[in-house]
């Protein structure tokens, strides 16, 4: 495919989206969403940044159709209140985008309902906003849903016997396993809207390595990761860069459902979207049913579209 950029996205007037996340990518996304004329909700768990990031959007795109949304991925009840909120608010969503998340904090922690962070936050949270949505995007045109993981989730393992890292917690296993596991479901979540005639697509997408605050505002800015990320900064390409992947996704209209998308260059770290290599381990049709029911279990959410 052609180098896809900014410039390349359909118009979008008529259309909604909710993003998760205020900074970084979902805010980057947000961004070239509204300039293109989307109603973007910007939703995320801290109300200033929020404003920030709709003082930006507005700054930059002074018509935006945009607003923030309370909404903490590491809280279920959180989840549920942002949900009715849309559903009291619109007749239907054309677009999610997963994309919210943290990474390697250097000790476990846990989310208000007990799962280890960064598998709550990055993955289930997202898990039960996709369900808790569904009855919206069922009435959207053309309705995409696009989750984002990221490189780390070629290490990934779904470690079934200690999915919650209580026995074993390792920053950086518990991240590559909450990434792939977004990545199995974006692939289980196409499989059975198909299935099932949902009307949904869902795909999924990564940024490379992107100049995000991920490694500053989780590990901080004085540990080895944060001290790479400020001081080798060149390896990281912009952020706006890295938000191509998840708007491809989310707009194209060569975006297929069930791909994967990230950047075409130095093994998928830089560079304009193309199809990314799938890792051998998301591709496994069983493990992937297992982690959705395991995940339906551990937030009590099942999916129904009506």
């Amino acid at each position: 495919m052609a180098k896809w950029s900014e410039t390349d996205i359909p118009e979008q007037r008529g259309r909604s989206a909710v993003v998760t996340g205020t900074g970084g990518l979902g805010l980057e996304t947000a961004l070239m969403l509204a300039r293109a004329g989307c109603d973007v909700i910007i939703a995320g768990r801290n109300p200033q940044k929020g404003a920030d990031a709709v003082s930006r959007v507005r700054r930059t795109v002074p018509r935006a159709a945009v607003r923030f949304e309370t909404l903490d991925l590491a809280d279920l009840s959180s989840v549920v209140s942002f949900a009715q909120r849309m559903k009291d608010d619109r007749e239907g969503l054309d677009i999610l985008v997963n994309n919210a998340g943290i990474m390697v904090p250097p000790t476990r922690q846990e989310t208000r309902d007990g799962f280890e962070m960064q598998l709550g936050t990055n993955y289930l949270g997202h898990f039960a906003l996709t369900t808790h949505l569904m009855p919206l995007l069922v009435k959207g045109v053309d309705a995409r849903v696009v989750t984002v993981s990221s490189v780390a989730a070629r290490a990934g393992r779904i470690n079934f016997n200690d999915i919650n890292s209580e026995t074993h917690y390792r920053p950086m296993e518990a991240y590559s396993q909450s990434k792939l596991a977004c990545l199995m479901f974006a692939l289980e979540l196409q499989n059975r809207s198909q299935a099932a005639g949902w009307g949904i697509s869902s795909l999924a997408a990564h940024p490379g390595i992107s100049r995000t605050d991920l490694l500053h505002n989780a590990p901080g800015r004085h540990s080895l990761q944060g001290l790479v990320r400020t001081f080798l900064w060149f390896l990281f390409q912009p952020v706006a860069q890295g938000a191509l992947p998840p708007l491809f996704a989310a707009t194209s209209k060569e975006a297929k459902s069930g791909g994967y998308y990230g950047p075409d260059r130095l093994g998928e770290t830089r560079g304009h979207p193309r199809p990314a290599r799938i890792p051998p381990q998301a591709l496994d049709r069983a493990a992937s049913k297992r982690l959705w029911e395991v995940s339906e279990i551990m937030t009590g959410l099942q999916i129904n579209p009506i």
